[in-house]
């Protein structure tokens, strides 16, 4: 391997496939890849994922592990049972930024205690555009100063407990109608969560496979306007930019993926992410192979390139005890202080995780629920950032005595995202009508409450602790 082969590894980030680092990941992170990212795939349990970083590590310590642990929606170290942490919107209708910040600095623990150095979040979106097919729930809201507020707190909350945060996806990706993963989307910048997150000391930004038209044509990821003019220049931004995944449809069109992250680091990005449809070694050699030859053609600047590797560093250096923020009294606070202290609980408290859920839930009528209840869930696509992940109401209710039967008991009509999808709408009205006492319980975005629905109550998000407070709701 030659030098700038070497230069060029340390600019990648791909993912893989299985539960053990193939040989082909481990020799390359001995000559120098910049790191990995892990999906569901990579995951079977935190004693599984504790021994597979530390595999890698003993190659090269300084290798960066990264991860989309976003909670709520999208989990990859609880995508077989749903996340253990409220998502964004959860947390932004909870309303108060230090239990996010104790939010995320519990998740924080846990990740760095499997061995993760960087945390692909938080999701610093506005979501303006109701229709938005791919943020929804993973943004803490409409109003951009309370997106604000929370993206500082969250990104304090997990680099205090040692592990990188990563604000995305920039310049926003909220106000779109498109998912970027399958096609192009045009919108317009939203700035001020990531001013927030740049003040808080986060050490890597995403970019959005996006058009921002009132800045530049090209995608934000491989705009040197948007990634170098205003991450940089304006916003006075100097950690890690890192891209979106390579192989995601906005980027990919009309460009082969090797192609798109030349463009990309020419840009200003400075790791080149890839792996989540793509996961094999030949995909590495492409991108290496492509850096190298743009490089020799003087595509791509080598000091562009040694400029990116040096970044890449930071994400290497200790972080623990730098700001950290620690939830204020500790679990035992947190829950003797919950609405539902001194209740005789069926389910572990989860610290400020568990009063995030709570707090985060509106009900409206009466959603009590008896010994027996009849559960319908309207099966809801998760998106491709999500995969697919287990959520509804109906084991969080049996966990709590409720008998789940076929025929007897109230019914209950679990949905996610009801404005996005009308034949789940019109099935509600049908299921209303004939039994009009049903209670529906929202776990998405709650922006299309049924006319007939008497008795309602929001999630703000379908992680499992959501439902497992909606459960305790629905049995007070």
């Amino acid at each position: 391997m030659t030098s700038l082969q070497g230069v060029a590894l340390r600019c990648l980030l791909p993912g893989f496939q299985g539960t053990v680092a193939p040989d082909w990941v481990r020799r390359r992170v001995a000559n120098g890849l910049g790191g990995v990212v892990l999906f569901g795939r990579n995951v079977e349990s935190d004693e599984q994922v504790r021994a597979l970083t530390a595999t890698l590590h003993a190659e090269r310590p300084d290798l960066v592990v990264a991860i989309d642990e976003e909670g709520g929606d999208v989990t990859r170290l609880d995508a077989r049972t749903g996340s253990r942490y409220p998502g964004n919107l959860a947390l932004g209708v909870a309303g108060d930024p230090c239990l996010t910040a104790d939010v995320a600095a519990d998740m924080g623990a846990r990740l760095a205690g499997v061995g993760v150095d960087l945390n692909l979040g938080p999701v610093a979106d506005v979501n303006t555009n109701p229709q938005n097919p791919i943020i929804g729930v993973r943004s803490f809201g409409s109003d951009p100063a309370a997106v604000a507020e929370h993206t500082a707190a969250w990104v304090r909350g997990m680099q205090g407990a040692g592990v990188a945060a990563c604000a995305k996806h920039f310049p926003g990706h909220g106000d779109t109608s498109v998912d970027s993963h399958l096609a192009l989307p045009v919108g317009k910048d939203e700035l001020s969560p990531f001013k927030a997150a740049i003040g808080a000391e986060v050490k890597a930004i995403m970019s959005a496979h996006i058009v921002i038209p009132s800045i530049d044509r090209q995608p934000a990821t491989i705009s040197s306007r948007v990634m170098t003019g205003l991450l940089r220049d304006e916003l006075g931004f100097e950690g890690v930019a890192i891209t979106d995944g390579l192989e995601m449809g906005a980027l990919s069109g009309g460009r082969t993926l090797a192609e798109g992250g030349v463009l990309a680091l020419a840009a200003g990005c400075d790791a080149l992410c890839v792996g989540g449809g793509l996961r094999d070694e030949g995909v590495v050699d492409e991108l290496v192979a492509a850096i190298v030859s743009a490089v020799n053609d003087g595509r791509l600047l080598e000091e562009r390139l040694a400029q990116a590797v040096s970044r890449m560093e930071l994400l290497s250096s200790p972080l623990a005890g730098k700001s950290a923020a620690q939830p204020r009294e500790g679990a035992a606070w947190l829950v003797a202080t919950s609405p539902l202290a001194g209740k005789s609980a069926a389910q572990p408290r989860e610290g400020a995780a568990w009063l995030v859920a709570r707090y985060a839930i509106r009900a409206e009528g009466n959603v009590t629920i008896g010994d027996d209840a009849v559960v319908i869930r309207l099966d809801s696509p998760s998106s491709i950032a999500a995969g697919e992940v287990p959520w509804g109401v109906a084991e969080a209710l049996a966990a709590r005595g409720v008998r789940i039967t076929e025929n007897v008991g109230r019914l209950v009509i679990a949905v996610r995202d009801l404005h996005r999808q009308p034949e789940n709408q019109a099935r509600t009205a049908s299921l209303l009508e004939r039994q009009p006492d049903a209670v529906v319980v929202e776990m998405g975005v709650p922006i299309c409450r049924p006319s007939a629905a008497k008795n309602y109550l929001a999630t703000h998000g379908s992680a499992r602790v959501c439902a497992e407070a909606a459960a305790a709701v629905m049995r007070s």
